[in-house]
């Protein structure tokens, strides 16, 4: 379902947008909250993060405990600016009392607040649900304003027409019936842009493969998993059936995504052969171990009177390599490569050949704070037409820049 960013302005009919909020929520959709000042002395913060589940932000200055994430979705690991997050993450963003003074700022691009400032940040689309007194609502300025948005391509549910909260004033202004403007919400989300993952199956591996010397110790790696997760949220978002194999991942899953737990290479393999001939996407990133112990002892191995312990280990299977040597012609592969040291570039493009792969996603964990439990990443997008650098930013950016990749790349092959 969608992600609803609401901003609620001061006046009376604040108390209505609750009512939106529920709607949406009754229908699946994860909902943030963004209040000016002016309206918590109509609606606390308190009710709205009791239907939503989520915190309420007034401030521009106020830290997000969610860091940026809507309900259901994993949150970053590092504090963001909140209205660029949260507009970044949203598919429509609405704004339920639209007073008449939030119309004029909206209108001329002010931002004095953080649901300005999230509006002018935001390029998803834009739903206004107007309510104020009959006269103000008439302006020539409120109509002037409302022109000029609408213009801009602005969704704007008209108010409709009754009693008024001062007493005894009757006239247009009262907000439009709660259920008509989670109706216009929705008909946003049905007239965005669709994506090329839209319906699609996407399978995403994640974390890291641990490889057992006996029942207590293990061969492993320093992958957290964040990245694969930061994929498959991104494309549960772009509307896509996700199934993500976990190789011993702690963090949660993002909501909708399927889950396979395979701890070892060889449980990974297996369950990579079982679901990718129903996929649409492979994305390869998990870290998985290119070699085991041989032979992982039944018990725990004591502590020898020697200094030394030698292992003898095998290699694992190349799970890209076999799954690219067995795609179809309409799969999209895409490994992952994580390098230290000597040619990275070269050793990436030689894994695009070699693999089968469509695109071959970079990593120079070199880099401090990046890569490896980290929030941040640097990637270097490899394809047969060349490469596409995404400099350090958050993995769920690195995530929406390698499926824009890869909605490119399936674009260019149904043209074919």
């Amino acid at each position: 379902m969608a992600r609803i960013l609401l901003g609620v302005s001061g006046g009376i009919a604040a108390y209505k947008a609750v009512e939106v909020v529920r709607l949406a929520t009754a229908a699946g959709h994860s909902v943030r909250v963004i209040q000016t000042p002016a309206s918590r002395g109509f609606v606390g913060a308190a009710t709205f993060e009791g239907v939503t589940g989520a915190p309420v932000l007034a401030d521009e200055f106020e830290r997000d405990p969610a860091r940026g994430a809507f309900p259901g979705d994993p949150a970053t690991d590092h504090d963001p600016i909140s209205h660029l997050e949260l507009v970044r993450r949203c598919d429509v963003f609405a704004v339920v009392p639209a007073s008449a003074n939030t119309l004029a700022k909206l209108a001329w691009g002010l931002a004095d607040n953080l649901l300005t400032s999230a509006a002018l940040a935001s390029t998803a689309p834009l739903v206004l649900a107007p309510a104020m007194n009959s006269h103000m609502w008439e302006h020539p300025a409120t109509r002037a304003n409302l022109e000029l948005l609408r213009a801009r391509g602005a969704r704007v549910v008209d108010p409709g027409t009754g009693r008024l909260a001062s007493e005894g004033e009757w006239g247009t202004g009262r907000l439009a019936d709660p259920a008509e403007v989670f109706a216009a919400i929705e008909a946003a989300l049905v007239t965005r842009a669709p994506s090329g993952l839209l319906g699609r199956r996407v399978l995403v591996t994640a974390g890291g493969t641990r490889e057992p010397i006996d029942p207590v110790r293990f061969v492993g790696n320093r992958s957290s998993g964040r990245m694969g997760l930061a994929l498959a949220a991104e494309a549960a978002r772009r509307g896509a059936e996700v199934t993500l194999i976990a190789a011993n991942v702690s963090l949660p899953a993002p909501e909708g995504v399927r889950v396979v737990e395979a701890p070892t290479a060889a449980e990974l393999a297996e369950a990579a052969r079982s679901e990718f001939p129903a996929a649409d996407v492979l994305l390869m990133a998990a870290a998985v171990a290119d070699y085991r112990p041989r032979g992982a002892g039944e018990a725990k191995l004591k502590k020898a009177d020697s200094d030394s312990l030698s292992i003898e280990l095998e290699a694992t299977e190349d799970v890209l390599a076999t799954l690219g040597a067995s795609r179809r012609a309409d799969q999209t592969v895409v490994g992952f490569a994580a390098e230290h040291g000597g040619d990275p570039l070269a050793e990436a493009r030689r894994k695009l050949r070699d693999k089968g792969a469509d695109a071959i996603v970079l990593n120079d964990v070199t880099g401090e704070g990046i890569g490896f439990e980290a929030a941040d990443n640097e990637v270097v997008v490899v394809t047969s037409t060349g490469e596409r650098e995404v400099p350090r930013t958050s993995k769920a950016e690195v995530a929406a820049s390698v499926l824009d990749v890869v909605e490119e790349l399936r674009a260019v092959e149904t043209q074919a």
